[in-house]
Formats: C-alpha cells, sequence, structure tokens
C-alpha cells in the first residue's frame, strides 16, 4: 500500500473537495504505482504556516513510492499529483508542493 501524507490549512479545502481530492490520490495512485493508497490527511490550525516571513496559503502533499522511480518519471508523476490538487481546489502552482519518495530501504 502506498503511503501519503496530505497537509492542509484549517477552513483551506471544503469536504467537497477533501472527498474528490481523496477519490483523485486513489486513482493516481493505483494508475501510477499500481496500488491502493493510505492517507494521513492532516489539518494544521488557521496562520500555522509561513512562507516567506508570511502566513502560507500552501498545502504539502506527499506519497512514498513503491518503485525507485527515474527523475524524468518522477518529474512526470509529480506534475500529474499537483495538477490534480491544482485543478480541484484553485490554489496556483506556487501553492502546491508536492514530493514523491522512492521506498525506504
Amino acid at each position: 500500500m502506498i503511503r501519503s501524507s496530505c497537509m492542509v490549512q484549517e477552513d483551506q479545502i471544503s469536504d467537497e473537495q477533501e472527498a474528490t481530492l481523496r477519490k483523485e490520490m486513489e486513482e493516481f495512485c493505483q494508475k501510477s504505482f499500481d496500488d491502493s493508497v493510505d492517507i494521513d490527511w492532516i489539518v494544521v490550525a488557521k496562520n500555522s504556516g509561513f512562507t516567506a516571513g508570511v502566513p502560507s496559503t500552501s498545502v504539502l502533499v506527499s506519497v512514498s513510492s513503491n518503485v525507485i522511480l527515474e527523475k524524468q518519471k518522477r518529474f512526470e508523476l509529480l506534475k500529474e499529483l499537483c495538477d490534480v490538487w491544482i485543478n480541484t481546489t484553485g490554489l496556483s502552482t506556487n501553492e502546491v508542493v508536492g514530493i514523491i519518495t522512492d521506498p525506504p530501504n
């Protein structure tokens, strides 16, 4: 099973958007890694995240791959992952931080 952490700020993502994102994350992981995903959805209090010294509007989406990825494949998957969040939330490319890690040793 693929592990994923999605860190969002309080009141940033509606319940409807969360349900859509969870479904899209499941589809992304099934298509990309041929595996299901266990999502740890983390909500932090408003104004608990900062970027450049001001309250951040960013989200952090982390996925642990079940295979070691070549650089180009990782870039392609990161773009697709971030696009899922951008298209569903309306956030900008500067507000979605995507991470795909290799499996642990």
